[in-house]
């Protein structure tokens, strides 16, 4: 049983006071292009009256009977890591092909499955075959871990191969456009697979993997940022398995795209791939300051860098970013000791920046980490003024160094910032000073972004729980929700509802 629902007139009950609601779509990681985790969502049940369930003896399937303000639960793959998003009444999660939905497509798989937003019934999914790397550049059993965006009929995401996938979000249903040709999209072993009702409708695909020479480290994850007719994704360039060399040090680290047709028509030249710490995992974001459209990102070598959204001709001809501002996130210590560089994935040493940077208000947002499977170390928040011109080497308006190594996105909201770190704790800071209001351990570690909504700030654990907390300066547990498996991805709330993608389920949740 893939999907649990609730009796029909629940939902409409449910349907009706939403509409009363004010109703706000999710279509992106981070919600806007500012990729603030912060809601505008209202009237979500307590902690404590919620119930996600438990499971019947012997299966994955929730007890409809054991759940409470859970709308629907739909049955993903065994590895979750995508966080969904919700648009035009679809909803969109990255997961693996171990709970196939087309058992004709069986074994390992990246695959991006879309639900309907009311009822959580399946309508169809895009599934990629893998790159034969293994752990090296296509994780074994990882699926996709991108967050699609979604603008209009079209949704774009970054596949587990690297490639930039652009699909029609109706999928099969209203016919075949664009592509043309999923049966050899999905082929493994030279086999061309059988297109249905429920396969994606590909409108195109750019493989940005080949064309640029990109060298993905471990799996490839961002998720795509639309700023007019362009559209921005980090390559996930990287270190090889030695995690010593690194295979592709010329190729770039941010790629710009026509979202038209997939055609690469800019790149990023700052040289962020040859300093590349690990690999380039974060996704870019955009935001306005004086009336300069501004791109700000996270870069593989721990440094933020922005630049004007439009590609210019370098000497040779080839459009580039224009790089305006960079700001090392690693103060000089966490780089360098008596002179001598500091080695990395050591506790004392500098680490990249995986989280989204948050471009709001004039001012950019983002705290360092390194892939979980290295462990706690040192980290630092820092908050920089993008309105500073004249000098490109930006310095920061203020730092926290309380905080440990993260992989997470701040949210921001009423002057506070919610910040989880890998070792479990959350942060309240101020965003006017830094200074560190309060701080609520979950000890638990922490892969999931905080979200704040409707006067709580939500984050999901390692443990499966949901930790809700009360937003304000005075730290105030509001409760936990157990979920009985992982949570790596982050909460989102879009018309008034809460979804939640464990490791192996999503559920839907409203009064």
């Amino acid at each position: 049983m893939n999907n649990l629902r609730f009796p029909l007139s629940l939902v409409s009950a449910l349907l009706a006071t939403a509409a009363c609601a004010t109703a706000s779509d999710w279509p992106m990681w981070g919600g806007t292009p500012s990729r603030n985790m912060a809601s505008p969502g209202k009237g979500l049940p307590a902690p404590e009256a919620i119930s996600a369930g438990k499971f019947l003896p012997k299966t994955e399937t929730i007890d409809p009977k054991s759940t409470k303000h859970v709308r629907w639960v739909s049955k993903l793959g065994s590895q979750a890591y995508g966080t969904p998003v919700v648009a035009g009444g679809r909803v969109y999660v990255g997961t693996n092909n171990e709970s196939p939905r087309d058992p004709k497509q069986h074994g390992d798989r990246g695959v991006l499955m879309c639900f309907d937003e009311k009822t959580g019934e399946f309508l169809w999914q895009l599934v990629v075959p893998k790159l034969g790397s293994g752990k090296v550049s296509d994780w074994e059993y990882v699926g996709i871990c991108s967050s699609p965006t979604i603008e209009g009929d079209r949704g774009y995401v970054v596949s587990n191969r690297g490639e930039v996938v652009c699909f029609d979000v109706k999928g099969m249903a209203d016919g075949n456009q664009g592509f043309a040709d999923e049966a050899k999209f999905g082929a493994t072993e030279g086999k061309p697979i059988e297109v249905t009702p429920q396969t994606a409708d590909i409108l195109w695909v750019s493989d940005v993997r080949t064309e640029l020479g990109i060298f993905p480290h471990n799996i490839s994850s961002c998720s795509p940022l639309i700023v007019g007719d362009r559209l921005y994704v980090a390559t996930s360039n990287g270190v090889d398995w030695s995690h010593l060399n690194i295979p592709a040090p010329f190729a770039p680290a941010l790629a710009v795209l026509d979202k038209k047709d997939g055609k690469i028509i800019g790149e990023e030249v700052s040289g962020v791939s040859k300093r590349v710490l690990h690999c380039s995992w974060s996704s870019p974001s955009f935001t306005t300051v004086n009336g300069q459209g501004l791109i700000v990102w996270g870069g593989g070598d721990g440094w933020c860098y922005v630049y004007d959204p439009v590609p210019v001709p370098d000497k040779d001809g080839t459009p580039v970013l224009k790089e305006l501002l960079r700001y090392d996130a690693n103060p000089p210590e966490y780089r360098t000791k008596d002179g001598q560089p500091i080695k990395y994935a050591t506790f004392n040493g500098p680490s990249e920046l995986i989280c989204t940077v948050v471009a709001q208000d004039g001012r950019a947002y983002m705290s360092i980490g390194q892939d979980p499977e290295h462990g706690d170390g040192i980290g630092m928040f820092s908050c920089i003024d993008l309105t500073a011109r004249g000098d490109i080497t930006g310095k920061a308006l203020w730092t926290n160094k309380s905080i440990g190594r993260t992989i997470c996105t701040p949210s921001i909201a009423d002057g506070l910032i919610y910040i989880a770190e890998y070792n479990g704790n959350i942060h309240c800071l101020d965003a006017a000073t830094g200074k560190t209001q309060w701080m609520h351990p979950t000890n638990s570690r922490i892969w999931s972004s905080t979200l704040v909504a409707d006067g709580k700030v939500y984050c999901g654990t390692e443990d499966g729980e949901l930790v809700v907390l009360a937003a304000g300066r005075e730290k105030k547990l509001l409760g936990k929700v157990e979920f009985y498996s992982p949570i790596y991805s982050t909460p989102v709330i879009a018309n008034d509802t809460l979804f939640v993608a464990t490791i192996t389920h999503l559920f839907a949740i409203a009064k």
